[in-house]
């Protein structure tokens, strides 16, 4: 890799990051997160809007040579989120209200792989979508985890900015989308495990995956305990504290990735096991800022490169795209909204809660691209799916903020 390579990804960089802050900007002054208008800024810097506008120029910027450097920025900015996502991860959440939010995330993952079923029935026939040798079981498998999948990071995020963390709405909300989110991450460990690996692999994947899983989540807090306290009692994290967690992480994605799933199921298994406290909080300051404004970009932009939405062009892949995002609104958002109510939950709150659910953003782009990757499914899927991740996010907000924002009494000033 010469100079010249480095200098060029530099260049990248600096284009990745004046349009993710740029578009983050706008999709504020509008009312939307800023993720959304970074996930925007990836597509536009792809073939869909910079290589149509100047495609010489997008592609002598964005060339096959620095590509491997941009990848490998994207998935450590994947699997750092990950991470995040993981030390977030409240698991008392479903120790109260654990009825209601059990069964409104029994609805949101039954509704959404039923109609996927019956959707990939469908899609299944149509060329160009899918893997050529996927069978009819995993095409559903993952359909159904993509249509279910929520952005849990956002919809806690909106919860803890309107005051609503204490809430029924938003404990049932928060727990609903966790165990969601958990559910649609082992349907796609399973499709990737059985997708083109043969049984031996298969068992290595769910027996090496539910072995590390399990111990993760039973042992590996207790083991991790004392370094928690010695960081609690100096309320500080030294350097090689530091990096004796980040060793561990490289080790757990490793480890995942390994056994043939993804390594962001490492960094997130991780996250769920560290001890909660002080050390949550020394690791988010040390990573958050860093992840989310320098990597994810990268991951945008990575995902926008592999995001042609000119195959919308053409009117069959339109109307997948059009069925897709049909369906995808109303399995999620009516089957939660009909759970909460049947849990007595009043209308609008009801409403509140399948608006938050349907919103999809960052973790429908990880899934759909670790399934590009492994090649289950192909560049016309993908870029519908990236138009659904996009449509459903940016209704999100808004949505929730007529049917219930807008409701909520003002705080009143002291």
């Amino acid at each position: 890799m010469g100079f010249s390579t480095v200098l060029l990804f530099l260049l990248q960089l600096l284009l990745i990051l004046l349009a993710a802050q740029l578009m983050g900007r706008v999709a504020r002054f509008i009312g939307q997160p800023k993720v959304v208008g970074e996930m925007i800024a990836g597509v536009l810097l792809g073939p869909s809007l910079f290589g149509w506008l100047a495609p010489q120029l997008q592609q002598s910027i964005f060339t096959a040579d620095t590509r491997s450097l941009l990848y490998f920025g994207a998935q450590l900015g994947v699997g750092l989120y990950m991470f995040l996502v993981g030390l977030e991860f409240n698991t008392r959440l479903f120790k109260h209200h654990a009825k209601s939010a059990v069964s409104v995330s029994l609805a949101g993952m039954l509704v959404p792989f039923a109609c996927a079923a019956l959707l990939c029935l469908w899609l299944t026939d149509t060329p160009g979508l899918f893997a050529a040798d996927i069978s009819y079981f995993n095409a559903a498998l993952f359909m159904g985890a993509a249509i279910a999948i929520t952005a849990f990071p956002m919809l806690a995020r909106i919860i803890y900015e309107r005051g609503l963390a204490g809430t029924p709405l938003g404990t049932m909300a928060l727990a609903a989308g966790a165990i969601d989110d958990a559910a649609a991450w082992l349907v796609l460990a399973f499709v990737l495990a059985s997708f083109g690996g043969g049984s031996e692999l298969l068992f290595k994947a769910l027996l090496g995956g539910g072995l590390y899983a399990f111990i993760m989540l039973t042992r590996v807090r207790h083991w991790l305990q004392p370094l928690a306290d010695n960081i609690a009692r100096n309320n500080h994290m030294s350097y090689a504290q530091f990096i004796g967690i980040m060793l561990l992480f490289a080790v757990s994605a490793y480890s995942m990735d390994w056994v043939g799933l993804h390594a962001v199921f490492g960094g997130f298994l991780l996250g769920i096991a560290m001890p909660r406290g002080v050390i949550v909080e020394q690791l988010r300051k040390r990573l958050e800022k860093f992840t989310i404004l320098l990597l994810l970009p990268m991951f945008f932009t990575y995902s926008g490169l592999n995001t042609q939405l000119d195959v919308l062009g053409s009117w069959q892949v339109l109307s997948v795209a059009l069925v897709v995002l049909a369906v995808s609104v109303f399995a999620k958002g009516v089957a939660c909204w009909a759970a909460a109510r049947l849990n007595g939950a009043d209308n609008r709150t009801a409403m509140a809660i399948g608006a938050l659910m349907n919103a999809r953003g960052l973790m429908e782009l990880i899934i759909i691209n670790i399934a590009l990757s492994y090649g289950v499914i192909q560049p016309a899927l993908f870029s519908i799916m990236v138009v659904m991740a996009i449509v459903t996010t940016l209704m999100a907000s808004p949505l929730f903020h007529w049917v219930y924002g807008r409701h909520q009494p003002k705080p009143t000033a002291i």
